[in-house]
């Protein structure tokens, strides 16, 4: 979701994360990654504009930041 949002495609977001389009896929599918890629593509779209929202009874989801 925080991709599409951003208007990324997956060759995008690996290229800026440094990590193969496999591994973004498989982000998306869900499958279990090492944290440190995990922490990479979340710094990645961080910088590129995505807040990540905690669990709050309705479960976690993104925003963009005002002005982004």
């Amino acid at each position: 979701m925080a991709r599409v949002a951003l208007g990324l495609g997956v060759r995008e977001l690996a290229e800026a994360a440094n990590v193969s389009t496999q591994t973004i896929s498989r982000f998306e599918r869900g499958e279990e990654l090492k944290p440190a890629t995990l922490g990479i593509i979340r710094a990645t779209l961080e910088a590129a504009g995505v807040i990540f929202i905690a669990e709050n009874g309705e479960g976690p989801g993104v925003r963009l930041k005002k002005g982004g």
